[in-house]
C-alpha cells in the first residue's frame, strides 16, 4: 500500500514517514506543492492515498486534492493546524474523505488511514488514464486530450493508439498493429491504410507532425510510443 504524504514541516514528515513503515505502509514524501504536482502527474496511478497538508509553502492542499481527484478516485485526508468548522466543511466538499488536526496521535491517523481504504474496498482497479507527455488518454470516457483539450479521433485512430500506450516502450511491428486492428468496425487494415492512420494519428497528437516525438519510427523494425 503506497501513500503520497505532502507535509512541509520536516520533523513531523519524518516522524510520520517512519510511523507509517512501520505499519507497512510505503510511503512517498513531498514537502511542498510543486513535488507533490509532479508525482501526480505522473505517478498517481502507483498511489493508495493522499495525506495531504493544507497549508504548504508553495501551494495549498486543497489545490493537490483538487488535482488528485481529477485523474484518479482514491481516498484523501488532510492534515491541518486549524480545527475549525469552514476548514473541515470545505475539504469535504472538495472530495476529502477525512481530516485531522495537528497535533494529533499516529495511531489515530492509523486507523482513519484503515477506515478510508476499507471504505474504498481496495481491490485493484484497471488503469483509467494514461499519460504520454502532453498526451492523456482516458480509457473509461474513450478519448484523447492533448494539453488538456480533447482530440477527436476516429475509432479506428483511437483503438490504434490505445494500442501503442498499452505497450509503452516497446517496438511494435507493423504486423502486430495490423493483427491487433484489422476486424475493428468490420473494416480490413492493410499496410497502406495502417500508413495513413499512424500519419493522422501524428498529425492530431504531435507538436511536429514531421519530427514525431510520440509515434516514433525506428528503422527497419516498426514504431514505439514511450521510452
Amino acid at each position: 500500500m503506497k501513500i503520497l504524504l505532502v507535509e512541509d514541516d520536516r520533523t513531523i514528515a519524518s516522524g510520520l514517514e517512519y510511523s507509517l513503515k512501520q505499519e507497512d505502509f510505503e510511503t512517498v514524501l513531498c514537502h511542498n506543492a510543486v513535488s507533490a504536482t509532479d508525482i501526480i502527474h505522473h505517478k498517481i496511478d502507483e498511489i493508495d492515498l493522499c495525506i495531504l497538508d493544507l497549508n504548504l509553502p508553495d501551494g495549498s492542499g486543497y489545490d493537490l486534492c483538487e488535482l488528485v481527484k481529477k485523474r484518479r478516485d482514491i481516498p484523501i485526508i488532510f492534515l491541518t493546524a486549524y480545527d475549525d468548522e469552514v476548514n473541515v466543511v470545505m475539504g469535504l466538499d472538495m472530495g476529502a474523505d477525512d481530516y485531522i488536526t495537528k497535533p494529533f496521535r499516529i495511531r489515530e491517523l492509523v486507523s482513519r488511514i484503515n477506515t478510508v481504504l476499507r471504505r474504498y474496498h481496495r481491490h485493484p482497479q484497471p488503469k483509467t488514464t494514461i499519460e504520454i507527455e502532453n498526451i492523456q488518454i482516458n480509457t473509461l470516457e474513450g478519448k484523447v486530450y492533448k494539453n488538456d483539450k480533447e482530440v477527436l479521433l476516429t475509432a479506428l485512430e483511437y483503438r490504434l493508439f490505445l494500442i501503442f500506450a498499452n505497450h509503452l516502450g516497446q517496438v511494435l511491428t507493423r504486423g502486430q498493429l495490423l493483427d491487433r486492428i484489422w476486424d475493428v468496425a468490420g473494416d480490413f487494415v492493410n499496410d497502406n491504410t495502417l500508413t495513413v492512420y499512424i500519419k493522422r494519428l501524428r498529425e492530431k497528437l504531435e507538436d511536429n507532425p514531421q519530427k514525431p516525438t510520440i509515434i516514433k519510427t525506428v528503422r527497419g523494425m516498426g514504431y514505439k510510443v514511450g521510452e
